[in-house]
């Protein structure tokens, strides 16, 4: 998948999917937010509307040249990341897009949800919200509580009140540590 999309579900966690959004944008990362429903709208945790870029019936899937540039990226929230974990294509595309190579970044619920259905986790490691490392951890990754983690082309962070660390570990993969101390610098942190 070419391009950095981000992943809603009815139930996503605003300040992950929103403040990630923001600060790649700042960076000058083009995000396409996709509805994995046919429906544009999705509600987030807290009642919000929000109208993604896309919907699933209008996103177009391009595989091939996929590089560590490609990102995916997977808000926490409940009940968001499990339906994110329960869209079945969804996870197909996930698993395509890990396996050439593709960026995948996820916070909170959703490393435990849907991050631990990609295969080869072994010795990668990972952090999410307390409670949902089991599935990882038993396939071999290695938690850590820190508040974001990126091991390559993995980028996880633990929550919420880390949401803007975890986009800005994102724009530091993309475009580098001065793109992110840039950005960072603006926010004002």
């Amino acid at each position: 998948m070419k391009g950095v999309h981000l992943f809603l579900a009815d139930g996503f966690e605003d300040m992950e999917a929103l403040g990630t959004r923001d600060v790649l944008l700042r960076g000058g990362v083009p995000v396409v937010t996709v509805s994995v429903t046919d429906d544009y709208l999705v509600e987030s945790s807290h009642g919000l509307q929000v109208s993604a870029d896309t919907s699933w019936a209008d996103l177009e899937v391009m595989e091939p040249g996929t590089s560590a540039e490609d990102v995916m990226i997977f808000p926490g929230g409940m009940p968001g990341s499990k339906n994110l974990a329960r869209h079945a294509e969804l996870m197909e595309i996930l698993q395509d897009h890990w396996a050439r190579g593709g960026a995948v970044a996820a916070i909170c619920a959703a490393p435990g949800l849907v991050v631990s259905q990609l295969p080869g986790l072994e010795g990668r490691k990972f952090t999410c919200f307390d409670g949902f490392q089991d599935a990882l951890i038993g396939q071999g990754a290695v938690y850590t509580p820190e508040g974001t983690v990126t091991d390559g082309n993995l980028i996880t962070g633990r929550g919420a009140g880390w949401a803007v660390e975890f986009g800005l570990a994102i724009l530091a993969c993309l475009k580098g540590p001065e793109a992110a101390a840039k950005v960072r610098s603006g926010l004002m942190l």
